[in-house]
């Protein structure tokens, strides 16, 4: 493998004038600048990415630490970043910690260690523990995605307005005439659990629906938890017409266990999904959902990132993405549907 002194010696030139061509670091003659790159291209020579870091303080690297990359809400957004990344000649680091603080601690640390020239973080869940290690790594640039509000002073922040997104799904149910819905939220501790399933109630509130305890049955996100949760809705005594799912995949499971109990969606029970993942459309039925923008989300991060990296800004930023209702063929009108509208 050849060196910088093979490339000099062949380009008649000192090691030092080779890395100022390469690094473009100081002027040097067009005529010299042939002779080096012909000499990179004669010997194959690729520049150490290490040390070449060392000279430019700068790695060309991201981290991005998040919850998991197998889930299709994280694996879309975590593909835009990938996407943005490599558009803009970065590479990415990816580091599934599974909400597990003593991986997220390791991986922080391998990262900061790597010299990453920033990081960008999408943790399903942000306890205090964690946001205080965030904090302890704030010399390095950082944006966090996907949180209901902002909660510190030294990262960027992109909010997903959950609460609205809820929110949109709740009206939509009682404006096609549901006044009998069940829930299948998220775990209530997160923004995407929580934030939405408040949004929801918000809804029924507003339009004087009580929500009956035994409609609302608890899933983390899975789709056998959508299945078992709406296995036991279903088992009830009497019955909603429509189900808010607090995400996708988890109405993926809801459909099939009605489907499995002899029910038909959206004929015998409606169902709205939330998070419009790329399948949702190829369900069966084809899934009315809440879309959220993940493509956009993982871009605006990255693009806020790299702001942070080049410009050197610490001022705070905040941005907001807005959910919008994408309406297929899993909800059917209600029997309290006002025709005249």
């Amino acid at each position: 493998m050849a060196t910088i002194k093979d490339v000099a010696k062949r380009a008649g030139v000192s090691t030092t004038t080779v890395s100022h061509v390469i690094n473009k670091t100081r002027f040097v003659a067009e005529e010299t600048k042939a002779a080096v790159r012909a000499a990179i291209k004669d010997l194959h020579y690729s520049p150490s990415a290490v040390a070449r870091s060392l000279k430019v303080n700068n790695t060309k690297t991201i981290g991005l630490l998040a919850t998991s990359s197998e889930a299709p809400y994280f694996a879309e957004v975590i593909e835009a970043v990938e996407n943005s990344c490599f558009a803009k000649g970065y590479t990415l680091i990816l580091c599934n910690s599974h909400n597990d603080f003593e991986k997220q601690k390791a991986y922080l640390q391998m990262l900061a260690q790597k010299r990453v020239d920033g990081l960008l973080v999408m943790c399903a869940e942000y306890p205090a523990e964690l946001l205080a290690m965030l904090e302890e790594y704030r010399s390095i640039p950082m944006v966090v995605m996907d949180w209901g509000e902002a909660k510190n002073d030294f990262t960027d922040s992109i909010i997903d307005n959950a609460f609205e997104g809820g929110y949109l799904a709740g009206r939509y149910l009682i404006e096609r005439g549901h006044r009998d819905i069940g829930a299948i939220p998220g775990q209530l501790n997160r923004n995407t659990g929580g934030g939405r399933y408040r949004g929801f109630l918000k809804a029924m509130n507003e339009a004087n629906i009580a929500v009956r305890d035994e409609w609302v049955v608890q899933g983390d996100f899975e789709p056998e938890s959508g299945y078992q949760a709406m296995q036991k809705i279903l088992n009830q005594k009497q019955r909603p017409t429509a189900i808010f799912c607090g995400g996708d995949v988890m109405a993926m499971g809801a459909i099939c266990a009605a489907d499995e109990m002899g029910l038909r969606v959206p004929q015998d029970i409606s169902v709205i999904g939330y998070d419009n993942v790329r399948n949702a459309r190829y369900f069966s039925p084809a899934l009315t959902t809440v879309h959220q923008p993940k493509e956009r989300l993982g871009e605006m991060a990255f693009t806020m990132l790299l702001d942070r990296i080049i410009s050197k800004r610490e001022i705070q930023q905040t941005i907001e993405v807005k959910p919008k209702l994408v309406e297929r063929r899993s909800v059917v009108d209600g029997p309290f549907i006002d025709y005249r509208r």
